[in-house]
């Protein structure tokens, strides 16, 4: 197992880092002041633009698609340290064009969109010109279990007929967002992880209605919101459908992996950050007579978020090396435990940020507080922990019981 960065990728650490050390860091503060004093609600500020353009110009863009057609070409071992360093700030990430839900929706239509959905859709997104959204979970029912979502996507003769209710669709709420994916069931005798379709949807197509924009401890998250959006008796064409009806598990599943070590490397990217500021805080700041850093338990508590960003980091390139080497069936469990491990490591490790900062951690004069609600957040994205540790423990109980000529359990 070899983590070390090829040239390829070495290349573009050296090319972002400095990207982001120049331009990106340089203008946070402008971006935040833009978005809360721009011209209308819930618009874009004027220097995402810019930053977006200098670094199409300058190449890094689309960093996270493999397929060199439609991106940087680099595998998810090579992207991984470039989603750490895009998790350090929450602006990043669509500097680059490389921010969620738009990755996951890009990824799908190249591996599973026909060549009418990539002109129409995927070419404008690998473009940054347009935004997207993702509609799967449902208000109504617990949708840690997909199996239980009632919004339909029925044929009805060359059209597909849309109803139902969606929440925490993220992105929904950005001025650019041209289209959804809304993941639908078509035919409920199928059989179980047949039923469901993935289904492309304009915006503006009538009957989708966004009811409300679903705040996150209290803030919104402009510009991109995680909206609860109603769609009633919404009709669009048959070939809307992506890759036929009844796939929908199956791209889920192919969406899924490479988006949670995109959300994994983010995340302790934030960390990261975190831990610089708790630092810098702990160095800088005297009470009682002493820094922060030699009072109580800091140091341990430093030496202890340090050890488990390594951790963290270390499992989540093995779950990339194994992706790019057996593919996702091969990193099932990898993947669930990371989408575990990461995020609770960065929740602990910010929550100390926090803590070291005293009451300036709660405001908005460091980045902390927007950071830890991501870290919270991704608890439930993708599925809540509990439903991964069932996954982890599925794998590890069949491979104990092969490995000791005993019964495999079957569920």
């Amino acid at each position: 197992m070899d983590f070390a960065h090829s040239p390829k990728a070495l290349d573009y650490l050296a090319r972002v880092s400095a990207f982001i050390a120049e331009h990106v860091t340089p203008n946070e503060e402008l971006y935040l002041a833009q978005l809360k004093h721009g011209e209308r609600p819930w618009s874009v500020p004027p220097v995402m633009e810019e930053l977006k353009a200098k670094a199409k110009a300058a190449g890094l863009w689309n960093l996270f698609l493999p397929d060199s057609e439609y991106g940087a070409g680099l595998t998810n071992l090579e992207y991984a340290p470039l989603a750490e360093l895009m998790g350090r700030s929450l602006i990043t990430p669509e500097v680059f064009n490389c921010n969620a839900p738009d990755t996951g929706n890009m990824e799908v239509l190249v591996q599973y969109g026909s060549v009418a959905q990539k002109k129409q859709w995927l070419k404008p997104l690998l473009e940054g010109n347009i935004r997207s959204a993702f509609c799967m979970t449902e208000p109504e029912v617990a949708s840690s279990d997909a199996t239980n979502m009632r919004a339909t996507a029925l044929v009805e003769g060359d059209e597909i007929a849309l109803n139902g209710r969606k929440w925490w669709s993220s992105g929904i709420g950005h001025p650019d967002c041209a289209f959804v994916i809304f993941m639908g069931l078509t035919d409920p005798s199928a059989p179980k992880y047949r039923q469901h379709s993935m289904v492309l949807v304009p915006v503006d197509a009538p009957g989708v209605k966004v009811e409300r924009m679903v705040p996150v401890f209290g803030a919104l998250d402009e510009p991109y919101g995680h909206g609860e959006v109603s769609f009633t008796n919404v009709r669009v064409p048959i070939e809307n459908f992506i890759s036929g009806p009844g796939r929908g598990f199956e791209i889920a599943q192919g969406r899924l992996g490479p988006g949670r070590i995109h959300h994994c490397m983010r995340i302790i990217g934030a960390a990261e950050r975190a831990l610089e500021l708790m630092c810098q805080r702990s160095l800088t700041r005297v009470a009682f007579g002493k820094p922060l850093a030699l009072l109580g338990g800091n140091r341990d508590i430093i030496a202890n978020a340090r050890m488990a960003i390594e951790q963290a980091r270390l499992l989540t390139l093995k779950a990339a090396w194994l992706m790019d080497t057996v593919g996702v069936k091969g990193a099932k469990s990898e993947i669930s435990q990371i989408k575990v491990v990461a995020p609770n490591m960065a929740q602990l490790v910010i929550d100390q940020a926090i803590q070291m900062h005293g009451g300036a951690g709660l405001s908005e004069d460091f980045p902390l507080t927007g950071l830890y609600a991501y870290a919270r957040m991704l608890r439930l994205a993708d599925g809540p922990d509990e439903v991964h540790r069932a996954s982890i423990a599925k794998h590890e109980l069949m491979a104990q019981a092969e490995k000791a000529g005993m019964a495999i359990p079957k569920k």
